[in-house]
């Protein structure tokens, strides 16, 4: 089966977004132990970059996972706007949205969607380490947004539903 490096985003003294108290990389690193507890009842190897409060750049994830030899890599982020309420829904961004990685990051998204998310696509981020560095395809989802409030009772009401989301679209795609 396949080997996934699952990066929960941000880490130690960066917080990523943060919203009334609530830290971006605290949702991550939850959501990455739940999707990739998922993953490997499904017979998936999962590598993590972090299982505890550490920073660590997104170039060395990447190199990390490059040495691992995985077979793909997800980065679980929550994404922040100017304004708060102003936007809703999840993201994925790929380094090519054409590539196997385009493919896994619409099946996460489509999969989110049916919990409840806005689906807002698929983009393209070319000046990210973790999607330009890895020999992989990579994903990087971006699960609703921290600072509005209707993301944020979605993620916490349906916790296990969202988790299982990524997971089913990372399953479909390997």
């Amino acid at each position: 089966m396949a080997t996934v490096v699952i990066d929960a985003g941000h880490g130690g003294s960066d917080f990523g977004a943060t919203y009334m108290g609530r830290r971006e990389k605290d949702d991550a690193l939850n959501l990455a132990f739940s999707v990739g507890y998922i993953l490997e009842q499904n017979g998936v190897d999962v590598i993590y970059t972090r299982v505890d409060d550490v920073y660590e750049t997104p170039t060395a994830k990447a190199l990390e996972a490059n040495a691992a030899g995985a077979d793909y890599f997800l980065s679980i982020h929550r994404n922040s706007s100017p304004i708060p309420n102003q936007y809703t829904g999840v993201e994925s961004l790929v380094y090519n949205r054409y590539s196997k990685a385009g493919e896994i990051a619409r099946n996460i998204n489509r999969e989110l969607e049916k919990v409840g998310y806005a689906n807002q696509g698929v983009n393209e981020r070319t000046n990210l380490a973790v999607l330009r560095r890895t020999n992989m395809p990579a994903v990087l989802v971006e699960v609703g947004f921290i600072n509005t409030d209707r993301d944020n009772l979605r993620l916490d009401s349906r916790f296990n539903e969202t988790a299982a989301a990524i997971a089913n679209g990372i399953l479909m795609s390997i």
